[in-house]
């Protein structure tokens, strides 16, 4: 991002600053403001005492190359008066640039954007030859082999550019085509721009949802058109990720798609549907009105002044998404549709070229070689296989009835006249009374459905307007597979089947996800060491809507919704094949990943010493994935769905008393023994501890074949559990009363609250972290980046803390051993000060007040509050929380430090470097491959 690095070295001080000199000037720049501000003219006075004695003219005196100055001039003439640069054609604020448009054949050019606009004059030659894109030779320049544009029909062009790398295990595609931005500065251009956005909605919730087959061509794929200040167009992209030797199908697939939204637009039911969404996402965002952060005000701010579209407050947004989506009609999506792909659409060969080209550039393995290969792929195979994808017919889509509700009044009302739904009481091991069954209490309600044993937590948050979110906690994960004997890898890749799958009840995967998409329900369902967790983000309003004003037919809210999928997902869920497959293709794909990063990789063998090879706290390789049949997955999963088991944490902008009602009425009426079938009996249910470390530590080295050198290094060791547990049974609090004789009775009370470790702990890591940059960074400059993290396991005892530093294979070493230093001087010559303990306190308190400003942190913090396998946690671990931390002293931190293994015969630690790969070409002799010069394509380098 900043260079490459043998330039950078050439550098001086005076090359930096006359650099500084020539483009940071008054003249150059544009200042925001945005914040809770009073007087803007009061303002207004600052800026100009602040600024206004710095000019352009005194900026360019303090050049220090003198001959630089007029360069300087004959740049800054170029970059507004040379024809095409869209900096000086469209928005001051895009980069000096001309860009080589794909637009369809019908479109109409602005006179800022036109394409033969040329008003320089004979006097003008030097200006309108100044090299702005850099095409001419320039000393230490690289090779450079320029590439080459395929016209694969008349007037049909394609440039492909394919990079290959040791490192990647993955096809990926980048194809996109550049487009002038068009602004909105009227209900006409919002217009059209809310119809492009339907037809964007639908097309990916079709690659998404209806692309993902039995056996999907594509790991991941995305098509977008996004008005880009940074790179002056707009940019129409499809970014797609595919197995190396799928690459053909993935293309296949994606550009079939495309075509079939070009050619037949939207169906009325998907234009229904995403206009109702769009519709619903203004909504929010005008409710959270002032309460949008200053950070994503500015950000909004300079890239719509930037684009030279109009500024709307979310409320005006709102208003004039109703007014514009009210009479949008199918024509005008359709229409957009077509000219969002018509740069795909015109590749057939009964189509009219597109003006300008289109570009695709592919990433792929490099060790790939024979052209018999399935995964072999270069410029002529990939331009080959795009052309012949464009020339396959394509039918139109097929409307999919999408339910407004998942399951009728009528199941509803049979499963409360069966399982009459009521409440009991809430109850904590952590101190805290009961709380009762018929009465709200704040900051949560906290209660057990009586009928089946649900924990229930429910909290408001009016931060985030018109959102909530959910978790629904099974304890168990990775840690479970060993103790109930189940098959290795089967809890993890069954949370991954069951997130890829969807089906329920009478309703197909294909429903449910569109019924999803319809209420804007996002669902995400993982499995960690110690517990499978579902999470749920969703709207509390009315959503899934039909109609506008006075003729809208309201849908269920989103909270409800949520209630249906959770209910449906404990005594629904339909297991499939194909759901699976694609389950276990993602973990296949993430280990090869973590086998080919120098991170991932090393942080995998330094856990693999300290755990003994225990698999529950490595990646699940691809034998093990593979082993992993659907039953294993279900019987895995299921016997962790236990009603009595569960807890439910709900947090949004709602009424407490109507979302305690529908967890009563959804989930109240599930019954106790809901997959009781899959209860595995007579093993050990409690949860253990991780690994004792065998000692002395050991020190580890790996290699790994990279063309960019560098080193990472770590140092790890034992530590307790977030709450203080550690690995033999004791606890942080138990050690650091015996280790303190003279502690007083205030000491040991404030020592003895449940929350006492946590709180230590994070305090510890704060500071930990600050030491570790201002000595191994600042002070001893060897590395860039030092991390200092718990394992913060919950349920397990015991865990480990990681320090991980990126530095220069040279340097890794000497960092590894700073690090060491780093914490060893926290026991002794340099331990925990008063200063660092107020600032660590400030640290912490504000993250915390921050994030309370989140829904998801409140669905994370009820998490385990009435869970018995977490004791020390309970509604104390909230309520308490400011006042545990304020109490906190540095004698505690001292003593809390001693209980990790930081002792040098304890440490684990490792150093990963990479090593160049057998035949490697080194940079200065590499060919570049680089876009046409000047002359062969309107525009240069630059344009594409």
């Amino acid at each position: 991002p900043i260079g490459k690095e043998r330039l950078i070295q050439t550098w001086t001080r005076d090359d930096v600053k006359t650099w500084h000199r020539t483009h940071y000037r008054p003249d150059n720049i544009l200042l925001y403001i945005v914040g809770d501000i009073d007087n803007t003219d009061e303002v207004e006075k600052l800026i100009q005492q602040k600024f206004g004695h710095i000019t352009a003219a005194k900026q360019a005196k303090e050049i220090p190359l003198r001959d630089i100055k007029p360069k300087a001039s004959e740049l800054a003439q170029a970059i507004v008066s040379q024809p095409l640069v869209v900096k000086a054609q469209q928005s001051w604020h895009y980069p000096p640039v001309c860009h080589d448009w794909c637009v369809p054949p019908t479109y109409q050019f602005s006179s800022a954007t036109d394409t033969d606009t040329d008003t320089t004059t004979e006097t003008d030659t030097d200006i309108r030859n100044y090299d702005l894109q850099l095409q001419q030779p320039y000393p230490m320049d690289e090779n450079v082999q320029f590439l080459e544009t395929d016209e694969v029909a008349p007037g049909k062009r394609l440039r492909p550019h394919i990079f290959r790398h040791e490192l990647l295990q993955a096809f990926s595609l980048h194809l996109f085509a550049k487009r002038p931005v068009e602004p909105i500065v009227d209900l006409e251009s919002y217009r059209k721009s809310l119809a492009r956005r339907v037809a964007l909605a639908a097309l990916q919730i079709r690659l998404n949802v209806g692309g993902r087959s039995d056996d999907p061509a594509f790991t991941f794929v995305e098509f977008n058109q996004l008005d880009s200040a940074r790179e002056g167009c707009a940019v129409c992209s499809l970014d797609m990720t595919a197995e190396p030797h799928r690459w053909k199908d993935a293309i296949i697939k994606s550009l079939s798609e495309i075509r079939k939204l070009g050619l037949y637009g939207v169906t009325s039911g998907e234009m229904e549907r995403y206009s109702s969404a769009l519709m619903t996402d203004a909504e929010q965002l005008a409710a959270q009105g002032d309460r949008i952060s200053h950070g994503d005000q500015l950000s909004y701010l300079m890239e719509t002044v930037a684009n030279g579209h109009c500024f709307m407050s979310s409320e005006q947004s709102y208003l004039q998404s109703a007014k514009a989506l009210q009479t949008l009609s199918l024509k005008e999506v359709n229409d957009a549709a077509y000219e969002l792909c018509s740069h795909i659409v015109s590749f057939h060969e009964s189509e009219k070229p597109c003006q300008g080209v289109v570009i695709a550039t592919a990433c792929c393995p490099k060790d790939v070689t024979s052209t018999e290969d399935p995964a072999y792929v270069d410029e002529q195979s990939l331009v080959q296989t795009i052309y012949e994808a464009c020339q396959l017919p394509v039918e139109p889509e097929e409307h999919v009835h999408v339910p407004h509700t998942l399951i009728s009044k009528e199941e509803l009302e049979k499963a409360t006249s069966k399982y009459t739904p009521k409440w009991d009481v809430g109850s904590f091991t952590d101190g805290t009374p009961n709380t009762p069954a018929d009465k709200m209490t704040r900051p949560f309600t906290l209660r057990r459905l009586a009928t089946n044993g649900i924990r229930v937590g429910v909290a408001r948050n009016e931060a985030e307007s018109q959102r909530g979110n959910l978790r629904l906690v099974a304890p168990g994960g990775r840690d479970a597979e060993r103790r109930l004997g189940f098959k290795s890898g089967s809890m993890a890749v069954g949370a991954r089947a069951m997130q890829e799958g969807g089906a329920f009840g009478t309703w197909t995967r294909e429903q449910v996800e569109l019924f999803c998409v319809d209420h804007l329900l996002m669902v995400e369902i993982n499995c960690n060491e110690e517990a499978l967790v579902i999470d749920f983000t969703f709207p509390t309003t009315n959503v899934g809507n039909i109609g506008f004003g006075e003729d809208m037919k309201l849908g269920i809210t989103g909270t409800e919704a949520v209630m249906q999928i959770v209910r449906e997902i404990l005594i629904g869920f339909h297991w499939e094949e194909d759901a699976l497959g694609r389950g276990k293709q993602s973990y296949r794909t993430a280990h090869e990943s973590m086998q080919k990063s120098l991170e991932g990789k090393s942080t995998e063998k330094i856990m693999e010493s300290m755990t003994s090879q225990d698999d529950r706290f490595l990646s699940i390789d691809v034998d093990t994935v593979n082993a992993v049949t659907l039953e294993d997955a279900k019987n895995a999963v299921m016997s962790q769905l236990q009603p009595s088991d569960l807890e439910i944490s709900v947090a949004g902008d709602f009424d407490q008393q109507e979302v305690l009602d529908m967890i009563l009425e959804y989930l109240g009426t599930i019954p106790s023994d809901a997959n009781a079938e899959y209860l595995v009996e007579g093993k050990d249910m409690k949860f253990g501890s991780v690994p004792s470390l065998s000692l002395p530590g050991k020190h580890l080295e790996l290699e790994l074949t990279d063309s960019d050198p560098r080193a990472v290094s770590y140092v790890a060791g034992a530590a307790p559990n977030m709450w203080g547990y550690l690995a033999d049974g004791t606890t942080v609090a138990q050690r650091v009363q015996e280790a303190d004789k003279r502690a007083s009775e205030y000491d040991k009370q404030r020592r003895a609250h449940p929350l006492f470790a946590n709180v230590a702990l994070s305090l510890l890591s704060e500071i930990a972290n600050r030491r570790l940059f201002s000595t191994v960074r600042e002070r001893k400059q060897l590395t860039y980046d030092a991390n200092f993290s718990l394992t913060g396991f919950e349920r397990l005892m015991g865990g480990w803390f990681l320090v991980t530093v990126t530095a220069s294979k040279e340097k890794a070493q000497k960092a590894l051993e700073a690090c060491k230093e780093t914490l060893d001087a926290l026991r002794g010559s340099s331990p925990i000060s008063p200063d660092n303990l107020e600032s660590a306190k400030r640290v912490v308190m504000n993250r915390h007040e921050g994030e309370l400003r989140t829904s998801s942190y409140w669905a994370t913090i009820m998490s385990g509050l009435q869970e018995e396998s977490i004791p020390l946690k309970g509604p104390l671990s909230v309520t308490d929380f400011h006042a545990v931390v304020e109490s906190i002293t540095t004698r505690d931190l001292q003593l809390t430090l001693e209980c990790l293994g930081i002792n040098d015969s304890e440490l684990y630690t490792a150093i990963g470097r990479t090593v160049l790969p057998e035949g490697y070409v080194p940079p200065e002799d590499e060919v570049v491959k680089a876009s046409p010069m000047a002359g062969m394509g309107r525009g240069g380098a630059l344009k594409g």
